[in-house]
């Protein structure tokens, strides 16, 4: 069965729903993964309209070209959404898109897949790259950083409270064998970590701090942000789901921020379009149904966030 098959898309029809299609505009996926979003947005497209796509990994580019190749509407670029304003810019629609959509994070496919290295319950190369071909692995980056970087990453990333002792037990792993497997590196973080989460994997944290750090994951969504406002025509939509804490807090602030518009002294009188603001939130924040989540538990931690340009 193919990744594409396999894969479920969180939160599918209330993105699509929330970018408001209209069949002739020019919309964007961030994150094309393996194309559940993609392709329910070309359904709603007629002859006029395109989508353009972005995604890092090359299975996910393969899926793509593979899948879309034969679409005149559809085009997909190998590259990171913080490149998005520049690629958009190639094709004239800067100002001009009436949606971009950001579905953040890891897809099934690139958790499941032991040989990509996301996975703490496979065993596999401690890999991590959402392209391989780029940046070092999260096993290079663990032989050589220092244990204050480590505890660093550990904390800002991933919010473990045990960083400088995992930190302390990495470095100590290391001088006796190279660190080159997921389970390896689950190992060292689960006997180093003297209290489990009740239901949560001992490595969870870990894992998602040093996956976020060796892609650039938030970095890359707040530059992400300000060019997706930069883009979108007056009307269009911004649609990002987030799969955790640190990624909605980022997307919440940068909504609130674009929604107030300049900062002006509280007493000062100003007409509403000198506050120049740039966005406005569109509904409360979704979350996935019941039903959803008895069907696929990884929706469970999903939240979407809808604004529009103003």
């Amino acid at each position: 069965m193919s990744d594409a098959l396999t894969h479920q898309t969180v939160l599918l029809d209330e993105a699509v729903q929330g970018l408001n299609i209209h069949a002739s505009g020019c919309y964007v996926d961030g994150t094309f993964g393996r194309g559940g979003h993609s392709r329910l947005i070309l359904e709603q497209l007629d002859a006029d309209g395109h989508l353009l796509a972005f995604d890092k990994d090359p299975q996910a580019i393969a899926t793509a070209e593979k899948e879309f190749s034969q679409d005149s509407r559809f085009s997909i670029a190998q590259a990171s959404f913080a490149e998005l304003e520049a690629v958009a810019n190639q094709y004239g629609w800067v100002g001009d898109v009436d949606g971009v959509l950001l579905d953040l994070g890891v897809s099934s496919p690139q958790v499941d897949d032991a040989a990509r290295g996301f996975s703490f319950q496979n065993d596999g190369p401690l890999d991590m790259r959402m392209d391989p071909a780029q940046g070092l692995s999260a096993a290079q980056w663990l032989a050589d950083a220092d244990e204050k970087d480590i505890a660093r990453v550990l904390k800002e990333y991933g919010e473990e409270r045990f960083a400088k002792r995992i930190a302390r037990a990495i470095i100590n792993a290391r001088e006796e064998t190279p660190i080159q497997t997921t389970k390896q590196l689950a190992s060292i973080v689960a006997a180093a970590n003297p209290k489990w989460e009740k239901g949560k994997d001992p490595s969870t944290r870990s894992f998602q701090a040093i996956r976020i750090f060796i892609n650039s994951e938030l970095d890359d969504l707040e530059q992400c942000l300000q060019q997706a406002v930069n883009i979108l025509k007056p009307g269009g939509r911004l649609v990002v789901i987030s799969f955790h804490s640190l990624e909605d807090r980022i997307v919440k602030r940068f909504i609130r921020a674009m929604e107030k518009g300049k900062q002006l002294p509280i007493d000062l009188p100003v007409m509403h379009v000198q506050v120049n603001s740039k966005l406005r939130r569109i509904g409360k924040a979704i979350k996935a149904s019941p039903e959803e989540i008895k069907r696929n538990a990884r929706s469970r931690s999903a939240i979407m966030r809808i604004a529009e340009r103003v």
